[in-house]
């Protein structure tokens, strides 16, 4: 686990978000289904980035989650969060979403990208219609709820 600071991604992410989205309410009580669902259609995750847009409430999850990996920086706009492996990926983005935070992830490879909000929605952006359709497809058959006509803009 890493920690950094990164201007650029959220703000190039934000001028330039990838074409197809599709939003969902942030299942607070079943995240780790949720994010086992998604990361299941696009195997294998090697790393991802979590870079935070900010936050309303202290991050109490994602502070004890990188307390307990000894990573020290602060949880501050723009910082990126880098994990490595699926597992901890997976855990990371657990952490985060667990949070009232606003923050962008992005898995190598790239095959998806998440904006997610302290107002509990998830969208899930993708360059091609395909890597959405599949996301969308597997979270709608375990029951997980999307927020229909939501188009998240910058």
């Amino acid at each position: 686990m890493r920690a950094s600071i990164n201007s650029k991604t959220l703000k190039q992410f934000q001028r330039n978000p990838w074409p197809f989205q599709t939003t969902f309410e942030t299942p607070l009580k079943d995240l780790e289904r949720f994010v086992s669902t998604f990361f299941a259609v696009h195997q294998p995750i090697e790393s991802g980035c979590v870079t935070i847009d900010g936050y309303v409430f202290e991050p109490k999850t994602l502070n004890a989650f990188l307390t307990e990996r000894s990573v020290s920086e602060q949880v501050t706009h723009d910082v990126v969060l880098e994990a490595e492996g699926q597992q901890e990926v997976e855990a990371l983005l657990s952490a985060t979403l667990a949070d009232w935070i606003d923050f962008l992830f992005i898995p190598s490879p790239k095959r998806f990208a998440i904006y997610a909000d302290h107002d509990e929605f998830t969208t899930f952006y993708a360059n091609t219609k395909g890597n959405l359709s599949k996301i969308v497809h597997a979270l709608r058959e375990k029951g997980f709820k999307t927020i229909d006509d939501h188009i998240r803009t910058f």
